[in-house]
Order: C-alpha cells, then structure tokens, then sequence
C-alpha cells in the first residue's frame, strides 16, 4: 500500500496545500500579531508618558529637581521604562537611566518635533548616549494652554524584538502542531482514498487478463463504493459474455470442422485466417504451416486464388466450378466466395466454401451408364422374343421344327430377362434400407460345398479342374444362406467363365483370426488396375464382348458386394492382367 503512487500524489498535493495555506495564514498572523505588539507597546508606553505628566508638572511649577530625578530613576527602575522630562527649550531636566547634565539638548529630537505639531510624536532610533536602538513615545506638557516641556518614554528595541519573537516562536509552534496533526489526518484521508483504487487497479488488470471471478470488497455508500460495484457488475457481465461467446465459438467452430464442405476465410490482404479439414483435404494446405499465410503460397491453384482477388476486389459474390488436380486425385469442385464484413459495415476478408461434387458426379455417371445398360440389357431379349413372335405371327406355313424351334429361342430370352429382373431384384432387396435377409446361424462349409456342387458340372464341361481347401472345423457365421450361396455361386461362376483355357480354378475356406475367409481365384484374363474399383457396378463389364458371349447379366459381383456389406463382412479383389484374379470374401464368425 505504501508503493501506491495515487497515495503519494493525493497526499503530497495535500501536503502543499496544507503548507501553502499554514505558510499564508502564519504570514499573515504574524503580521497581525507584530503590528497588534507594537500597537500596544506604543499604547503602553503612552500611558507611560500620560503618568509621567503629572510628576513633570511637578517639577516644572516646584523646580524640585533632585527629588523629581530619584522618584523618576524609581520609577523607571519599576516600570523596566526609560522616563525622561525635557524643558520645551530641549533641555532635559530629569531621566531614569542617564544624568541629565551630561545628556544633549533635546529640541531637535523627532519625536519632541512630532509632539509639538501633533501632542505626541512616535520614533525609533539609535540612542548616542545608550547606545542602544531604541523606540521613542513624547508628549507634550501643557498648563492652561501654554506649553511648559516634554515628557518623554522609551523602550530598547531588543526588548521589542524579544517580546515579538516570543509572540512568534508561540505562532510557529501551533502552526506547527496543526500542520502535524492535519498531515497524520490528510494520511490517513488520502490513504482511504487510494486503498480502494489501487484494490479496484488489481481487480481491472486480473480483469484484462482473463481472471473474472474476483471482485471488490468494497462497501461504500460513496462514489468509490459506486464505482466498486459498477467494476463488480462488469466483471460478472463481461464474464457471461465472454462464455457466450467462448460457446457460441465453440459451437461455430464444430459446426464448420464437421461440415463436410470445405471452409476457408481469408482476410483483406489475402492471409489464411481460418480453415477447417475438409477445406485442406481438398486443397491439400497444412493447417499448422499454411495459416496465417498468403492463399497464393499455401495453395498452387491459381483459378482459386483469382476467385479470392475478384471477391476482394469487385466485393460481390462469386459461384464456379474448378477442377483440382493432385497427385493422388481429380477432384470437381464448386466453389461459392462471399465477401464478409464487420458489425460497422466495413470489408474483413472472404469466406469460400468448397464442395467436393466428384463423387456426386460420379454417381451420376453410374447412375446413367445403369439407365443405359438396364435399357440395353433388356431391350436386347424384348427384341429377340418380338422378332421370333412376329415371325411365328406372320409365317402361317411355318413347319413344325421351325416353330418348335422359334419357341425354344423365345424360352431362353425369357428365361434371361427373367434371370435380369430376378438379379434386379435380389440387389434392390439387398441395397435397401430395410434389408430383408434372414439371418440364422449356419455353417459357411455348407455353403461353400452347396455351390461347388452346384458349379462342379459346369467346370467339368469347360474342362476347368476347382481345386478346394476347405477347413475341417466348423465355421459358423449369422446370415442369410441363400444370399451367400448366391454370391459364392457368383464368384465361381466368374472364375469359370472368365478363365484361360486349360485354367484351374482354386477355391479355399479358412479361419483368419475371428473371421471366415473365403478365397476364390482363377488363372484367366484378370482386371486392369484402373477397373478393378468399378467392377462391383452394375451392368459394368471389363471385356464387353466376351460377356456377351459367355452369358450373364453383369449383376453378379454387385450382388456380392452388397451381400457381403449387408452380413458385415469385407470383400477385395487382387489382380493381374493377364495372369488372373484373386476374390477374398470375409465374414465375421458368430460369438
């Protein structure tokens, strides 16, 4: 508390204000009280002189010199007073210290001059025959109108100067004493004052710096108190702001880091003031090297670099489609850029929000490459069986074998539109939200060994030997056992068809950890590595015409896909052109 500078400054100002003020009032006194002394040692010595008439009066009408020179030497003696009595001529007849014989004539003395104009004369001089400073005070003596001589007191001004020192030391002490006390007060009043402030200093900078949970124990009715509890009620106020505002933050902040649209704002000199993950999965920028940079440095695009100068510059929104090419991916995007700005008006920066279209428009690729091969897979048996019908229709002489014939043909394009619309249906049913697979526990082994021994004759026809590795132990699993044998069927059936002549098929059942992997591979053509992730599209065929000719719907493998998905289960395919193809199915085991 002694540090405090507002209690040196408050009571050093009350320092020289009380001294300003003893300094002028002590002045003052002493003047008042020097001119009041010699106001009444003038009167003193006045009646003085007014006593020491009559004893003048005396002598001058007796002419008793000698008795009027002792009472005078006595009365001087007693009264500590030089008396003097001087003839109006200005010769001294008597005087209490000196002997009158001996002293000059008197005439001419200014304070017997005074007395002869005025009745008395007052005057301070060097006395010769003293040798002393002395104060003069003379009064005339009169009878009956004539001026008979002069009575004369005076003082030694040291005596004087003892009494007016004496009056002053008196005033210097209790000047003293008050200005000793009105400091001890002025201490402890300034010190009431900046004990408060500086406690109200301490909590403001806490303040500043974050801390808001401390207030002022102050309790006054006074402005200070006012003031406490104004800095009080703003601690609190600026607290449950600044939590608002940390939650509303928070909040903003989780909402666009959970946005899967890339968000990026710059500011008005091009720096990267915010950026969440999506916007640096698609632009490729480090969040702990990029921010705070300049766009243009953080990312080589300069299309998006344009649209943020253009946004900053013209301030108005800009909506474009760009294409970013990065060493793993092409990525379509759609960028919309609006200028933002502060609460007065004024432009901060730029906000640009990325959408990652690629996959949306890839879907709509599949989408319509799905509507197309739909139409083509089943416009071709509708046209086949419209064309025989109408042949049968209008060949009336049509014989026999040629008739049974064209209804053979007309069968089996039925039985492969009908072969398309059950493949339909199958991944509609498993593709849907609902799923209606029944799942029970059933041992894979089963499953597998059902469907070779469905496929074994097919493979025997083709001369493509199956050569097996199925597990001896139970491998029990919860599903839907015409969905897997459907797409373990799938899956060989591909092996078979797809394969080289005089290929084999390998086909091997496992426990791999808590899953069953099933394995199926082939020594045949095999997948470029740019197809292998759309051959699980529908309709979508690696080698069109040779599918056409071996048959099928070009559902099979999504059918498996989805199968798979639906049991919790993974499925990849490794290949080689060329050399063959590898299918792995795997399939939790039931707890």
């Amino acid at each position: 508390m002694l540090r405090s500078r507002i209690l040196w400054k408050l009571f050093t100002g009350y320092v020289i204000l009380i001294l300003l003020s003893t300094t002028i009032v002590g002045v003052l006194v002493s003047k008042h009280v020097k001119k009041g002394a010699l106001i009444e040692i003038e009167r003193s010595l006045d009646v003085r002189a007014t006593l020491l008439r009559g004893l003048a009066l005396e002598m001058f009408l007796i002419s008793t010199d000698k008795k009027v020179q002792e009472r005078i030497k006595s009365l001087g003696e007693k009264t500590n007073t030089r008396l003097t009595i001087i003839k109006v001529d200005g010769v001294v007849l008597a005087d209490s210290q000196e002997d009158p014989k001996t002293m000059d004539n008197h005439a001419n003395r200014p304070e017997l001059l005074a007395a002869k104009s005025h009745g008395h004369g007052m005057t301070t001089r060097f006395s010769n025959t003293m040798e002393k400073k002395m104060m003069y005070y003379a009064r005339t003596v009169e009878m009956e109108g004539d001026l008979l001589g002069y009575v004369r007191t005076s003082l030694p001004l040291s005596v004087i100067d003892e009494r007016l020192s004496r009056i002053h030391v008196l005033v210097v002490f209790s000047i003293s004493i008050s200005v000793f006390v009105a400091l001890l007060l002025g201490f402890f009043v300034a010190r009431g004052f900046a004990k408060p402030l500086t406690a109200m200093t301490t909590i403001a900078e806490s303040i500043s710096d974050g801390n808001y949970d401390q207030l002022v124990a102050i309790d006054r009715k006074d402005e200070i108190g006012s003031l406490a509890k104004t800095l009080n009620k703003m601690a609190r106020s600026s607290r449950e702001r600044l939590e608002t505002i940390a939650l509303d933050k928070n909040k903003l902040l989780a909402i666009i880091s959970g946005m899967v649209e890339g968000v990026v704002a710059i500011d008005k000199n091009e720096n990267i003031i915010h950026l969440n993950e999506a916007a640096r999965m698609i632009l490729g920028i480090s969040p702990d090297k990029d921010i705070h940079r300049r766009i243009w440095e953080a990312t080589h695009s300069r299309e998006f670099c344009q649209i943020f100068s253009v946004a900053l510059n013209e301030e108005t929104e800009i909506r474009k489609k760009l294409k970013i090419v990065t060493s793993s991916t092409d990525q379509n995007i759609e960028v919309h850029a609006s200028p933002f700005r502060d609460a007065s008006g004024e432009l901060v920066g730029v906000v640009v929000v990325l959408h990652d279209v690629s996959e949306l428009e890839r879907l709509e690729t599949i989408r319509q490459d799905f509507v197309a091969n739909v139409s083509h897979e089943l416009k071709t048996p509708i046209t086949a069986i419209r064309g025989l019908v109408e042949t049968m229709v209008e060949d009336e002489e049509m014989s026999a074998d040629n008739h049974r014939s064209f209804l053979k043909k007309t069968m089996n394009q039925t039985l492969r539109l009908s072969n398309i619309v059950a493949d339909l249906l199958s991944l509609s049913r498993l593709e849907s939200a609902g799923m209606d697979l029944v799942k029970e526990p059933i041992d894979l082994r089963e499953v597998v060994n059902g469907s070779l021994a469905a496929l074994l004759p097919v493979s025997e026809d083709k001369g493509i030997p199956i050569e097996t590795d199925i597990s001896d132990e139970t491998m029990e699993i919860l599903g839907d056992w015409e969905a897997l044998f459907q797409s373990v069927n799938n899956l060989i059936d591909n092996a078979i068809k797809y394969n080289s002549k005089k290929g084999k098929v390998w086909l091997s059942l496992r426990r791999k950890a808590k899953n069953a992997v099933i394995e199926v591979r082939d020594s045949g053509i095999g997948i470029e590595s740019l197809e292998q992730h759309r051959i699980f599209e529908r309709f979508y065929r690696v080698d069109k015409a040779r599918s056409r000719q071996v048959g099928g719907t070009g559902l099979g493998l999504s059918i498996v896909k989805h199968t798979v998905l639906a049991h919790g289960g993974q499925l990849s395919v490794e290949s080689v052109h060329g050399t063959g193809s590898t299918f792995q199915i795997s399939l939790p085991l039931n707890k």
